[in-house]
């Protein structure tokens, strides 16, 4: 689930623009009493982060079959993981954290249905031996109700400790910067049956932080004459390639590799210097500001036979 709603957000970064109309179903509510109720959200410790599904509950109680429209507003920034049954969602902006819009699942309700569902939310932090709390949850359906009070429904989130207790959550704090760096090894093209040349650029990323995002990308800087040829492993890449796997875990470290290419009229010999800058980037904005600016970009050598 986290890797398909990656996707569409990175459809967005790229340029797509999906507005938030887009989700309009074929029919709508007419103002009527409608009603969400939610049960709790417990996030428990995993091998990547705390992971948990919220029990959400609506009572339709329109006279005609209609889709009715939802959003989530996350207790943690970038805690949002996904509906199931699962439905194409949209990301509002982050401020710290986003409302998402989607669709209740499932299609229409039919008149006076009452139907449950889950959110799902992972947070990518390092698991803690005491219980921790989020707060400013809230889902809400939109219907243009006659009783807007009884369409929303707020909730917080509580992280199990890794001892099994519950008990005297600490409010979790996200960093607020990132934390990131990337290094770089020299490139050695080599000549392909068509004259051409390719080579790889050997790239290591670690994150040291827990700051929201959603993707890290590296924009590459490259000697005259030499092109991006994608990135290992595969995903999106024009002028900037996404690093695969999806979010960072604390502390994690990624070994990656850039492609590049040169035309066969390239000499063999040194061709220059080059480089690759690692940024994040979190919703709708642009990079985030990292800790440290100085290690997120890395120079490399290339050469030519």
């Amino acid at each position: 689930m986290t890797r398909t709603i990656t996707r569409r957000l990175v459809a967005g970064v790229l340029g797509a623009g999906v507005a938030l109309t887009g989700l309009s179903g074929p029919a709508f509510a007419a103002p009527h009493d409608t009603s969400v109720s939610v049960g709790r959200l417990v996030l428990e410790p995993t091998d990547r982060g705390y992971a948990g599904s919220l029990p959400v509950t609506v009572n339709y109680r329109g006279h005609d079959a209609a889709y009715l429209n939802l959003a989530v507003t996350e207790p943690a920034p970038g805690a949002f993981d996904g509906l199931d049954p699962a439905d194409p969602c949209v990301f509002g902006a982050a401020q710290p954290a986003r409302t998402i819009y989607c669709h209740v699942p499932g299609g229409a309700l039919r008149p006076g249905e009452r139907r449950t569902f889950t959110v799902d939310f992972r947070v990518h932090t390092t698991t803690r031996p005491y219980a921790m709390v989020s707060f400013g949850g809230q889902v809400a359906i939109e219907t243009g109700d006659r009783n807007p009070a009884n369409d929303t429904a707020a909730f917080s989130a509580l992280y199990r400790s890794t001892t099994g207790s519950l008990r005297a959550p600490r409010p979790y704090v996200r960093d607020t910067l990132t934390d990131a760096a990337v290094s770089a090894g020299p490139a050695a093209l080599t000549r392909q049956e068509d004259g051409s040349w390719l080579g790889r650029v050997p790239l290591i990323i670690r994150v040291a932080g827990d700051a929201p995002h959603d993707v890290y990308w590296l924009t590459p800087t490259l000697p005259s004459g030499v092109e991006i040829g994608g990135i290992e492993p595969p995903e999106p890449c024009t002028a900037s390639c996404m690093v695969a796997g999806g979010k960072f875990m604390p502390g994690e470290e990624r070994t990656i590799a850039l492609l590049i290419r040169a035309p066969a009229e390239v000499s063999p010999g040194d061709l220059g210097t080059g480089s690759a800058h690692l940024g994040a980037s979190f919703g709708w904005g642009g990079l985030l500001p990292d800790v440290y600016p100085a290690d997120n970009v890395a120079t490399f050598t290339v050469t030519a036979g």
